[in-house]
């Protein structure tokens, strides 16, 4: 059942079918699929609906087995529909990603879709002290396998290289965006921002790319519209230096030695007092800024600039509070400052392991 006034159906141009199209990037990629000429029709797919006019709506779960007699007319589907908040746990953060990854493409091939773009992260490069900056596409994967986000990225990843195998009439093509940035996005990126002070490890320099999830958006379209191939890159142009994101954020860096920040961080993780591991941190300390080079062939030029997408991130998490990941309240978060703000358990780990040893 449609809501909105949808176009009437064209004899010629693909039926798209969006998943996660309540919200988000989402949201805005079923709007603009929906005012193309040549896009026949726009399937709108989410666990609830939304309010994207012009819009055939699908209430359905990706995960659902019934997903396929959904698809009965589609030629390409975008799937959006991934959990990235640090709060989920882990294990139904990866059921709900890759399990719904796996169902679409499955869904797809039965349904004779011919293709399927699945939206992963550039997180599946790796952060690291040693990368190329920018880091080209056909860069090899180097995030670790753990429970984190990236985690999830790399088995999508896996499923995307092997589809061809398994369903050799499905066509799926990755897209990789930068931190994402933007009204509603909620990761460990961004958490890192609601801390009173950037944590940065010695002997390294960051270089901070962002993907608003506009510039998301406007991307796909063109991986939609004009076929293109991937895997593909999505982010703004260049990278922002640890100056530049001081100035635009207002708020100082606190410096750690690699070892300890990441070993306290994992210690206090396996306790349940962070929610992301410790290989999360290194997205935050080391850089991992990708070229665009496929998709600025095809004529795509990001709205957004990095400082621009850094001030959205500054304007979504205005007024809250996080230490380590970790969502805390406004005392909690003063006390953070002084014992050492964004690393201040790392930080007060350290203090207490300094001082048994003097008294030993």
């Amino acid at each position: 059942m449609a809501t909105g006034k949808v176009r009437p159906r064209r004899s010629k141009g693909p039926v798209v079918a969006v998943t996660g199209a309540a919200t988000g990037a989402g949201r805005l990629l079923a709007a603009r699929l929906a005012e193309r000429e040549e896009i026949r029709k726009v399937v709108a797919i989410d666990g609830h609906r939304g309010d994207v006019p012009g819009v055939t709506w699908r209430v359905v779960d990706i995960r659902d087995p019934l997903l396929p007699g959904r698809l009965a007319d589609v030629d390409v589907i975008v799937n959006l529909d991934l959990e990235r908040s640090p709060d989920v746990d882990p294990r139904e953060r990866r059921t709900h990603n890759v399990r719904g990854a796996q169902t679409v493409v499955t869904a797809a091939a039965a349904a004779r879709v011919r293709r399927v773009v699945l939206v992963t992260s550039a997180m599946v490069y790796g952060a690291g002290p040693g990368n190329d900056v920018p880091l080209g596409e056909d860069a090899p994967l180097l995030a670790e396998a753990s429970t984190s986000i990236a985690g999830d990225y790399l088995e999508i990843e896996e499923l995307a290289a092997t589809a061809h195998l398994t369903h050799p009439g499905v066509e799926v093509t990755v897209v990789r965006p930068a931190a994402l940035a933007g009204p509603g996005v909620d990761t460990v990126v961004t958490r890192h921002f609601e801390a009173p002070r950037l944590l940065s490890v010695k002997g390294s320099t960051p270089g901070w790319q962002f993907c608003h999830i506009e510039d998301l958006a406007s991307a796909l379209d063109v991986v939609v519209t004009e076929n293109v191939p991937g895997p593909l890159a999505v982010g703004s142009e260049g990278w922002l230096g640890p100056e530049e994101v001081a100035e635009i954020t207002g708020k100082r860096t606190i410096e750690l030695p690699a070892a300890l920040t990441f070993g306290m961080a994992q210690r206090l993780h396996r306790l349940g007092m962070t929610p992301a591991p410790a290989t999360d941190l290194h997205y935050v300390a080391y850089p991992w800024v990708v070229d665009c080079a496929r998709l600025r062939a095809a004529g795509w030029k990001p709205l957004h600039d990095n400082a621009g997408a850094l001030r959205a991130v500054m304007e979504e998490t205005a007024g809250r509070h996080a230490v380590v990941g970790r969502r805390v309240g406004g005392k909690e978060a003063t006390m953070a400052t002084a014992a050492g703000a964004t690393v201040a358990a790392i930080g007060a780990a350290a203090a207490i392991r300094r001082a048994r040893k003097r008294r030993r």
